[in-house]
């Protein structure tokens, strides 16, 4: 007699959205170029199917490859009006994730969005409807974009914002900052200093880290906040500064108490020139003195 064997069938329910690895917030901060302090970037996981020597389309969810997926992002239909962020991005706990995608704009967030990352694409302008909806965001990092316009308004709404890059873009002038913020880097733009109003920096009355490295600066931002305590200028076109620059030129007495490193080398202007200007400070800038 033969043996009957039963065959069992197993259904296995996968969402359509697999959830990603967990990831530790506090390891993804913003980097400082041309320092050498490093800082973590999300890995990404490349997959790849194979048959038999013959490659096909990578599937995306719901079963399209990323060439359909992009099309569908790009012509943002109705029926995926409130998913493509999500399926292009990686969003994790009020996070979201869009870097080396190529995406041209800012894509649509959920509104609980506290930190995006969006490097490394090619987003060439901000709008300020981009974060209009969003009052959540705490930290932006838009480094390595193609950035030439940042519209009036454009971060005016986000009062919780802490952390800024518009690093490696395009810039030729510094949009309006939001009053919290206390790291803003905006190295390797193309920035002058008429692109920089005279008081940009007065009343960000947190801000301790300033990058504005590798641009065409020509003189020192005006009224630096006291809060600050790291200042970047370095490989600029800053051939002059005053006794106000840095010190108060009427109080012998004023001391920069927070002012911990400025940094000036590769600039045209010879710092042994302008001693008074460094009097309030407990450490000499970094640069050229002869």
């Amino acid at each position: 007699m033969k043996t009957l064997q039963a065959t069992f069938l197993l259904f296995v329910f996968v969402p359509l959205v697999n959830p990603a690895p967990p990831l530790q917030q506090e390891s993804l901060q913003f980097y400082e170029y041309d320092t050498d302090v490093s800082m973590g970037s999300l890995t990404q996981q490349d997959y790849e199917m194979q048959s038999k020597d013959i490659r096909k389309p990578e599937k995306a969810q719901f079963g399209i490859t990323k060439l359909e997926l992009s099309e569908l992002y790009s012509c943002a239909p109705p029926l995926l009006a409130d998913l493509p962020t999500c399926l292009l991005c990686v969003c994790l706990s009020g996070s979201v994730y869009c870097e080396e995608i190529d995406i041209e704009v800012v894509p649509p967030l959920p509104k609980e969005t506290a930190y995006l990352y969006a490097r490394f694409n090619k987003i060439k302008r901000i709008a300020a409807s981009d974060f209009a909806d969003i009052t959540t965001l705490r930290r932006i990092d838009f480094s390595g974009n193609r950035i030439e316009e940042i519209e009036d308004g454009a971060f005016s709404k986000l009062l919780l914002l802490e952390e800024l890059s518009l690093a490696e873009n395009r810039l030729v002038k510094l949009p309006v900052l939001p009053p919290k913020l206390t790291t803003f880097n905006a190295n390797q733009n193309r920035i002058k200093s008429r692109g920089i109003k005279a008081n940009a920096f007065k009343k960000l009355t947190n801000l301790a880290y300033l990058y504005l490295g590798h641009n065409a600066l020509e003189s020192v931002p005006l009224n630096l906040p006291e809060s600050l305590r790291i200042l970047h200028l370095q490989y600029n076109n800053i051939t002059s500064i005053t006794d106000d620059t840095f010190c108060k030129s009427n109080n012998t007495r004023y001391i920069r108490t927070r002012m911990d490193e400025i940094r000036m080398e590769g600039n045209p202007i010879v710092l042994a020139k302008h001693v008074n200007a460094f009097s309030c400070l407990r450490m000499l800038p970094v640069g050229t003195y002869y």
